[in-house]
Formats: structure tokens, C-alpha cells, sequence
């Protein structure tokens, strides 16, 4: 079931985070983030979702890209290690754009690793109807790019 994140999943979802390879520092950064969102120190337009099975097993977060026209940028999609494969960051992704889509989004931009390990990562949204947009070398560190993909959205 996919529903709003709420502050009691904080400890799984920094687990799902830390499971799929986080950094120490991106823990750190996403915890933050949490705490930030949950504190009230929020955008009201951001949003953060999980999908839950007895427990969260997957999440999303999506903010507005600042200074567009209803660009937004999902900056975080992550189903845990043992529940991936099973369609659910589809569903997931699916779900992220079925709502910006009802908010009126026009763009979603999803930015990954250029790394073959983020080789599964890039097909996944290839696969979903993403188009790769752009290739920023050595962004995340050296020899260490970014790969940026766009869906246009079908906005009401």
C-alpha cells in the first residue's frame, strides 16, 4: 500500500536507505531531511511517500525543481534490497507521477549515477519512459557523473 511517509518511519526508511548503499553522509543528509520535513520546516509542495507491507519496504520524495514551470525533481526512490524486482518501484515511480500529473507537474526530471553499477538503475527508467536529458561529468566526484532523465507528464 502506498501512503504519506510519517515520522514513525524514519528509522526503517534510513535502513531501506542504508541497505541499497547510502553513504555515511547521505544517511546523515537524508535523516535531516527528515527531520526538516517532519519539524514543519517544509515546502508544502514536496512530498514524501512509502509503500508499506507490514512495514515500510519502499519510499519516494519529489520536490519542485525551484524557478521552472511545474518541474519537479524526484530525488530519492528506493525499494529495499529483498522486495526489489517485484514491480514495486514501478508502482512506486507510477504513483509519484499520477500525482504530480493531478498537481498540474509538467516535468519530472530523475537524476542517478553514471557508474555501471547504476546500469539497472538507468535501464529501469528507460523502461519507464524516461528519456536520457543529460550527462554531467565527474558531478558526484571524480570520474563520478551525473545522468539526468525527463518524462513529460500528461497534466490535466
Amino acid at each position: 500500500m502506498i501512503r504519506p511517509t510519517t515520522p514513525d518511519d524514519t528509522t526503517a526508511l534510513i535502513a531501506i536507505a542504508d541497505a541499497i548503499g547510502f553513504e555515511p553522509n547521505e544517511l546523515e543528509e537524508l535523516s535531516e531531511m527528515l527531520s526538516d520535513y517532519f519539524g514543519g520546516d517544509s515546502d508544502g509542495d514536496r512530498f514524501w511517500i512509502t509503500d508499506d507491507d507490514n512495514g515500510p519496504v519502499g519510499v519516494a520524495y519529489c520536490e519542485p525543481e525551484r524557478m521552472t514551470d511545474r518541474t519537479w525533481n524526484l530525488q530519492l526512490i528506493a525499494i529495499r534490497p529483498d522486495r526489489q524486482g517485484q514491480g514495486r518501484g514501478a508502482t512506486l515511480l507510477r504513483y509519484v507521477e499520477q500525482t504530480l500529473t493531478a498537481r498540474g507537474g509538467r516535468v519530472l526530471l530523475v537524476e542517478t549515477s553514471g557508474l555501471p553499477d547504476f546500469e539497472r538503475t538507468r535501464a529501469f527508467y528507460a523502461k519507464s519512459g524516461y528519456e536520457k536529458e543529460a550527462r554531467i561529468r565527474d558531478f558526484y566526484a571524480q570520474g563520478v557523473d551525473k545522468v539526468v532523465f525527463r518524462k513529460v507528464l500528461n497534466a490535466a
